[in-house]
């Protein structure tokens, strides 16, 4: 059984095929680069066999590139022990669950501790706004939140809103936004990441801990069972929910305006996204966490972990909740093997 989803689809595999594209004509133009630096009129045999070489490797990756994006758009399936037709994920770990009834849909590895990147940024924004914060407050971003960021729109002396900065932490997945945070609430640092542990503990989230407020630190460790139940707890927060649907967002600084975009591709799509939060590292893999609308019915929150690449993860949330939507419906989820 293969779920198609034309729209998106189409934007995604045409965006690999642009980029495909662009590396052609990068090495094409390298290669013609090459050709008119040679003094000689007429390129040697080995010239042709190098340009030749090139451009085969280059058609190699673009096919490959093409075959891994037609391949995560298409929805995996297996029998479980009962005969039931089930998800089969590309990725370490994954759930659906129903934070109204609390019930898991489906899960595989789903109480696995794994690290989990910039998916660490939606419990700082929870423990922060725990606080009940001044949120119109403007704070200094210093050289030392900046330092191996890794990802950030800030410049050290500028002031910040603390509602810019979640804005930040949040679309865009901003590690020194999420320092400053931290670094700005009372005790500091370390102290805010004790409360973060705290918070893990009052939620009932065995499988996580935390080491630092942006998931730079593969020591954040968590599992897709708590995450799930995290980001149905931050997308009831009146002011998380809203930013973690906001597809684009304008920063003001004291010295500039910063056009940011979410990280989540689901955003703009024709899934209904109610909250989410994208993570990577390479020990996390790419990873995801979401909370979605289905139509005319309840939300459901889904989390992939541990998938090979970006496009993988999005389209693997994708094909979860189209199954789960169906099974609803009585669809798929319940077939048993002929006999």
């Amino acid at each position: 059984m293969r779920f198609e989803y034309r729209r998106a689809g189409a934007a995604i595999l045409g965006a690999a095929i642009a980029m495909a594209v662009g590396l052609a004509g990068s090495a094409f133009a390298q290669s013609s680069s090459t050709t008119k630096a040679s003094p000689s009129a007429n390129p040697s045999p080995a010239s042709h066999t190098t340009a030749s070489h090139a451009t085969a490797t280059t058609h190699a990756r673009v096919t490959a590139a093409t075959r891994a994006q037609q391949d995560a758009m298409t929805a995996h399936f297996k029998r479980d022990l009962l005969g039931n037709i089930v998800p089969d994920v590309r990725a370490a770990a994954a759930i659906i669950y129903n934070p109204q009834t609390g019930e898991v849909i489906w899960e595989e590895n789903s109480h696995e501790e794994r690290s989990i990147a910039s998916l660490t940024k939606v419990m700082t924004a929870v423990t922060f706004v725990s606080d009940d914060p001044d949120l119109t407050q403007r704070v200094a971003v210093t050289r030392a939140d900046l330092v191996g960021a890794s990802v950030t729109y800030l410049r050290a002396g500028e002031l910040v809103s603390y509602d810019d900065l979640l804005h930040l932490a949040l679309i865009a997945s901003d590690n020194a936004a999420a320092r400053v945070l931290a670094r700005t609430s009372e005790g500091g640092t370390a102290a805010f990441v004790i409360r973060m542990n705290d918070m893990a503990a009052r939620l009932g989230l065995s499988n996580t801990h935390y080491a630092d407020p942006s998931g730079l630190n593969p020591d954040n460790v968590s599992s897709a069972y708590d995450l799930s139940h995290l980001i149905s707890v931050a997308s009831s927060d009146e002011r998380l929910g809203p930013i973690m649907r906001t597809a684009e967002y304008d920063v003001r600084t004291s010295q500039r305006v910063i056009p940011i975009h979410s990280t989540n591709k689901l955003l703009g799509t024709d899934v209904d996204v109610r909250a989410g939060k994208t993570g990577f590292i390479s020990k996390a893999g790419y990873c995801l966490a979401t909370l979605l609308q289905i139509p005319q019915g309840s939300q459901i929150a889904v989390v992939v972990l541990g998938a090979a690449n970006s496009t993988t993860r999005f389209w693997e949330a994708r094909h979860l909740f189209n199954w789960a939507v169906s099974r609803g419906q009585g669809i798929v989820g319940g077939d048993q093997p002929k006999k």
